[in-house]
């Protein structure tokens, strides 16, 4: 996965250096984007995320994503264990969620996932982890940073359609 068809990402266009300051705007192109929508709780259809949701999607995304890039410092090749997305939109209730909490957390999970990539050298972001969507894949940290960009910049995509 080096391209996203629907939204047009390319992974291959964000530069290592540029992943911490692609990951340190989620805070504030979130709080914009919500603040777009009439009811950050209204799911467009029964199969698709309220923008509330997608929210507590990417804060969720961020802090998994900071737990896979520790263990790939300390491990070699892991095996990162699915987040279980779908999963959590129920078991963690998140069109209950307080919008203004979920993006507080979501600008905590940014900031310290953007500094923990910007402490990476070339020989960390090279370290492979097992990825497990949508099919188990060796990864590299550089790449794990390009694809929670791209999921950062996707699901702000899906929340700004709704506006």
């Amino acid at each position: 996965m080096d391209r996203c068809d629907e939204c047009g990402f390319e992974y291959g266009t964000v530069d290592a250096g540029a992943i911490p300051d692609r990951l340190g705007t989620f805070a504030g192109l979130y709080a914009a984007a919500l603040a777009a929508v009439p009811d950050v709780r209204r799911r467009p259809a029964p199969q698709v995320w309220s923008p509330l949701e997608y929210a507590c999607h990417l804060r969720d995304v961020l802090d998994v994503q900071r737990e896979r890039l520790e263990l790939a410092l300390r491990v070699d090749a892991p095996e990162f264990a699915p987040m279980g997305r779908d999963e959590l939109v129920v078991t963690r209730a998140y069109n209950t969620q307080e919008p203004s909490a979920v993006l507080a957390d979501l600008a905590a999970n940014a900031e310290r996932l953007a500094a923990a990539f910007g402490a990476l050298d070339a020989a960390a972001l090279a370290r492979v982890g097992s990825y497990p969507w949508p099919e188990p894949v060796e990864r590299t940290l550089l790449w794990l940073g390009r694809h929670t960009v791209h999921e950062g910049e996707h699901h702000l995509m899906d929340i700004t359609r709704m506006a």
